[in-house]
């Protein structure tokens, strides 16, 4: 129990250093908190020119029938410029995506559109390991030529100790559980 709590959250992610160049940096969905974060971790890769491009993945639209781009890419000039919305593209899927595998494939088609080869993943640190596994899985058997690396990126939501957190044990639990299911293939 002891090992459980102390490296319980070291079970969730996987580290991969990411070359030194990809054609795009892939922003998984995620709750308000961590899309802001993962968005930020791929703007610091495309900064740094590390990235190419941006894919942001999103809606078609709000709960109220707005289309998210333009509302994205506002936020997007407000917070990092013109110059970083330039370089940001959207995948938009619909109401039937609501796991990483129905995104994973929905972007897996965005990705072959733009015909890149290396991508980073860009999601939270909690999620990485689980996003690396189904990715991979997805990408050799439909598209073997696009190589791809996971970038973890601290949530807030995901605090440590993990167990000391009501939410942080929650969000845990269910993504080891996600997790068990994916290594077993269900």
């Amino acid at each position: 129990m002891l090992g459980l709590l102390g490296w319980g959250g070291n079970l969730l992610t996987v580290s991969e250093s990411t070359p030194q160049h990809v054609d795009a940096a892939v922003v998984l969905q995620g709750s308000i908190v961590a899309e802001k974060v993962r968005l930020a971790g791929a703007v610091s890769l495309l900064q740094r020119g590390l990235s190419d491009r941006i894919l942001l993945s999103v809606p078609r639209e709000s709960y109220w029938g707005q289309s998210i781009p333009p509302l994205a890419r506002d936020f997007i000039e407000r917070n990092y410029g013109n110059g970083v919305a330039a370089r940001v593209d959207f995948c938009e899927t619909g109401t039937e995506v609501n796991s990483t595998l129905d995104e994973a494939q929905a972007l897996s088609a965005c990705i072959e559109e733009h015909h890149w080869h290396a991508i980073t993943i860009v999601t939270s640190d909690y999620h990485t390991r689980r996003a690396r596994m189904i990715w991979r899985r997805l990408l050799k058997e439909h598209n073997p030529e696009v190589r791809i690396w996971i970038r973890g990126v601290a949530d807030p939501e995901f605090q440590q100790p993990w167990w000391r957190h009501r939410q942080t044990a929650k969000v845990w639990l269910m993504e080891f559980l996600k997790l068990s299911s994916a290594t077993l293939g269900l």
